[in-house]
C-alpha cells in the first residue's frame, strides 16, 4: 500500500501530536487530517464529494467537545456510503460501558490509551503496523 488517509476526531492538542509523530515515524506514507470535536467530524463526513478522498482509516476519541465518539461512530456505521470504513476507537476511557457502547455500534477495535507516552507511541506503530501491513482496508 502506498499511504493512507487517516481520519484523526480528537480534542486533545498533545495525543494529536504523539499520535502523527508516530504515524511519520512509519515507512507508509500516511496524510492525517485531524478534527477536534464531534459536530466538526459529522460535518466533515457531511462535506465530503465523491472527488475527496474518503478516510480510509479513523481514529476517535469518545470523550469530545459537542458531540461525543459514540455519537459520531454510529453516525459512521449508520450511512451506507461510510461504515466500511475502519473505526478504531482510541480513548482515555476504560469503562465497561464504553466499551461494549462502542462494540454496539459496530466499531472495528477499542484500544484504551496508555498515559505513559512511551506507551503510547508504540500502541500507535502497532495500529501502524496492523491497519496498514497485516489487514486489507478498502482503498478506493
Amino acid at each position: 500500500m502506498s499511504g493512507i488517509n487517516i481520519l484523526l476526531i480528537e480534542d486533545n492538542e498533545g495525543d494529536i501530536l504523539l499520535t502523527t509523530e508516530a504515524f511519520e515515524d512509519s515507512k507508509i506514507a500516511h496524510h492525517i487530517t485531524s478534527i477536534r470535536d464531534g459536530k466538526q467530524a459529522i460535518s466533515f463526513f457531511e462535506d465530503l464529494t465523491d472527488k475527496q478522498e474518503m478516510p480510509h482509516l479513523v481514529l476517535l476519541d469518545i470523550n469530545l467537545p459537542k458531540i461525543n465518539g459514540h455519537e459520531v461512530l454510529a453516525y459512521i456505521k449508520n450511512n451506507e456510503k461510510y461504515k466500511s470504513i475502519p473505526v478504531i476507537m482510541l480513548t482515555t476511557s476504560s469503562a465497561e460501558k464504553d466499551i461494549l457502547q462502542s462494540y454496539k455500534n459496530h466499531a472495528n477495535c477499542y484500544i484504551t490509551k496508555s498515559i505513559d507516552v512511551a506507551d503510547f507511541i508504540k500502541t500507535i506503530a502497532k495500529i501502524d503496523d496492523f491497519w496498514t501491513n497485516i489487514v486489507s482496508i478498502p482503498v478506493k
